[in-house]
């Protein structure tokens, strides 16, 4: 398994061979000792695993839980995009968007640090992503951005109309998140 890091701090794609054949494919998409090598560490505390259609757009959440939230994340069936922004005050990045293509049948994992922004969108009939969180969902320090918010301007690759969940479009801007002083900071 190959780690590089992309133009967020601590934001990472990890890439890893698909062994596909007539029955099917099997691939790794974490491995602890890949990641350590690489200078990554990470422990898993949960994990979660996410169906949706086409045009879905969950996001974007991000954690101001005590200890930090970091993720792993990748795409179990069908293809989406995963959409990474940086909302850690501070940061040399702030407000960087990185959105990376992710398939079922194709190698490649994210690993989020722990502050940023998570979303994706689903752009296959379904999708399922699943993801392993560094410490448990605590649901009053889980707190969510506005998807479609215009400063952020993330590039949704939709085939027609966002679907949202009611929570994420009622969700504040990032703006609005920054000056209630709900963003995380950067360390």
């Amino acid at each position: 398994m190959n780690l590089r890091e992309l133009e967020i701090a601590g934001l990472y794609v990890a890439e890893s061979r698909v062994f596909a054949d007539e029955r099917g494919f099997f691939r790794e998409w974490f491995k602890s000792g890949d990641f350590e090598a690489a200078g990554v560490r990470f422990s898993a505390e949960q994990s979660n695993l996410s169906m949706s259609v086409r045009n879905v757009v969950r996001g974007l959440h991000y954690s101001l839980a005590p200890r930090g939230q970091a993720k792993v994340v990748t795409c179990v069936y069908g293809s989406l995009d995963d959409v990474i922004v940086d909302v850690r005050v501070g940061s040399p990045t702030f407000g960087a968007v990185v959105s990376v293509a992710l398939a079922a049948d194709e190698g490649t994992t994210v690993v989020l640090p722990a502050g940023v922004a998570h979303g994706f969108c689903v752009t296959s009939e379904t999708a399922a992503l699943s993801y392993l969180l560094s410490t448990p969902y605590d649901a009053p320090h889980e707190l969510e951005i506005h998807p479609l918010d215009p400063e952020i301007a993330v590039p949704w690759r939709l085939s027609g109309e966002a679907i949202l969940s009611e929570k994420d479009a009622a969700a504040p801007s990032l703006a609005a998140r920054r000056e209630a002083g709900e963003l995380p900071t950067y360390s």
